[in-house]
């Protein structure tokens, strides 16, 4: 799950901010509470899931809806990629650099998904708990490995008492009627468009396809347009072709430690630019290190440092 540092300061922050009548409550977190409740109800309904645990969840992991995943990806749970998913995703530091996170249309998706997300086996021993224990489900998701922050479930349980949100544990309703054949469809779909994400001297980067755009790429990493050409080294007017190696941070100085002393042997339809994208490293480096001026192409059989 995301790193809860940044956003737990988000929660106190708002709490010593925004206080309502001397409570120490966020308005911030009350709007939320009142946008998703039925959501997290609905959900509690159908997977005996607390609606209790589901909205502090999403309020702690969320920022209540202000985090970067939340935002540009509808992701209001930090769920990461895994071996499962086939649909978009964003890159967001967490545990390590440029970790993968699921990508949702909705927010709702993102509801629907937790759901499906704690019905895997390790947190079976979630559903030998009454509902009514939100203390049991929270403490339950830290041991299970939910997340890494050894506060986890009391931040959790704070929550919940702090907002009275045990109170939606009992309801026997929803209001709600979501269309779940088609969220089936999306958290189900093998054909989305998204590129596969490969890495390369310690930076991720995709193959781009016909019809790629850079707001379209933008869109799906959650890496601007303007960084996408800016880790290229490509000019604004500059249109992206089918096959061209796309980073999505920027590149290194020098290429893999195993290239050390062994130098690249330039072949038929090479340029400085293609190699230097072939071992994600800057275009400029690659001059440095072999005392070339900036105007000179390379031959066929020329031998050049990498590293």
């Amino acid at each position: 799950m995301m790193r809860l540092k940044s956003i737990v300061c988000i929660l106190f922050i708002g709490l010593a901010v925004c206080p309502l009548m001397g409570e120490g409550l966020s308005r911030q977190y009350l709007d939320y509470i009142e946008r998703y409740k039925d959501m997290a109800v609905d959900q509690m309904l159908r997977y005996k899931i607390p609606a209790s645990i589901t909205l502090a969840q999403g309020l702690l992991e969320s920022g209540a809806g202000t985090s970067v995943l939340a935002r540009k990806a509808n992701n209001h749970f930090g769920i990461k990629c895994g071996g499962v998913w086939k649909g978009p995703y964003i890159l967001q530091d967490d545990d390590a650099r440029n970790e993968k996170f699921r990508k949702y249309r909705s927010v709702e998706e993102s509801y629907e998904d937790h759901s499906r997300f704690l019905k895997q086996a390790r947190y079976a021993s979630l559903f030998k708990l009454s509902m009514k224990d939100y203390k049991g489900w929270a403490r339950g998701l830290k041991r299970c490995g939910y997340a890494t922050n050894p506060r986890y479930a009391s931040l959790l349980i704070d929550l919940i008492e702090r907002y009275d949100l045990d109170k939606f544990d009992k309801y026997k309703s929803s209001k709600l009627h979501y269309d779940y054949n088609s969220i089936d469809m999306q958290l189900n779909n093998e054909t989305l468009p998204s590129h596969l994400v490969y890495r390369n001297n310690d930076n991720y980067y995709v193959i781009a396809r016909s019809g790629d755009t850079f707001d379209l790429l933008a869109e799906e990493t959650g890496v601007s347009a303007r960084d996408i050409r800016r880790f290229n080294e490509l000019p604004k007017g500059y249109q992206i072709q089918a096959g061209d190696v796309l980073y999505l941070e920027r590149k290194r100085k020098k290429a893999a430690k195993k290239y050390k002393d062994v130098p690249h042997v330039v072949q038929a339809g090479e340029s400085m630019y293609t190699i230097a994208q072939r071992y994600g490293i800057r275009l400029e480096s690659l001059y440095d290190m072999n005392n070339l001026p900036d105007d000179y192409a390379v031959q066929v059989n020329d031998r050049l440092r990498v590293r």
